[in-house]
C-alpha cells in the first residue's frame, strides 16, 4: 500500500487534518481503550503532527515533541493506528516516519516515549529499550522507553 505522509506544526494543519487526527485519537483512546483522561491536553499547539494517509483515509497518527517539551529528549506520543489498518504494517510504517521526522526536526539525539506496556515488544523491535519501572498513566500500564541517538 502507498502512504501519504503529512507532518505539520499545529498552525499548519488544515481543519480536515485536525479533525481526522482528533477523531482517530477519540476512536481508539476513548472508545476502544476506554481511557477517560483528557486527550486534548493543551500540548497539541506546541507539537508537530504526523499523519499517515492511505487512499484518503487517516491510517495512523503521532504527535512529535521537541526536546524539553515533554521529556528532556525529543519524544513522540499519541501513537495510534486505525482499527481498519491493523495487521498490515501501518504501525511500523508510522513509527519509522515519525522517527525520521524527529531526526529531521531536532537532530540525531535519543528519543524517549511513554509506551503502553502491551506494545513493549513492538517498540523494542524498533530499537527502543525499556527504562525504569512500569507505572499507571490514564488507567493504562506504561513504561518509559528510549531509543539511543542515531549514529
Amino acid at each position: 500500500m502507498e502512504y501519504r505522509v503529512v507532518c505539520k506544526n499545529f498552525e499548519q494543519l488544515t481543519a480536515y487534518e485536525l479533525y481526522d487526527s482528533l477523531r482517530l485519537r477519540h476512536e481508539v483512546f476513548v472508545l476502544e481503550q476506554n481511557c477517560m483522561a483528557p486527550d486534548m491536553d493543551n500540548m497539541d499547539q506546541h507539537c508537530h503532527h504526523l499523519l499517515l494517509y492511505g487512499r484518503d483515509e487517516l491510517l495512523g497518527y503521532a504527535r512529535l515533541f521537541a526536546p524539553g517539551l515533554h521529556f528532556p529528549e525529543m519524544s513522540l506520543g499519541r501513537v495510534v493506528s486505525s482499527p481498519n489498518a491493523r495487521g498490515i504494517g501501518v504501525g511500523k510504517q508510522l513509527m519509522e516516519e515519525a522517527m525520521k521526522e524527529l531526526y529531521r526536526l531536532y537532530g540525531d539525539g535519543p528519543i524517549r516515549i511513554a509506551a503502553q506496556v502491551y506494545a513493549r515488544l513492538f517498540y523494542e523491535k524498533l530499537g527502543f529499550v525499556a527504562e525504569g519501572e512500569e507505572y499507571m498513566l490514564d488507567g493504562i500500564q506504561h513504561i518509559d522507553m528510549v531509543r539511543p541517538p542515531r549514529n
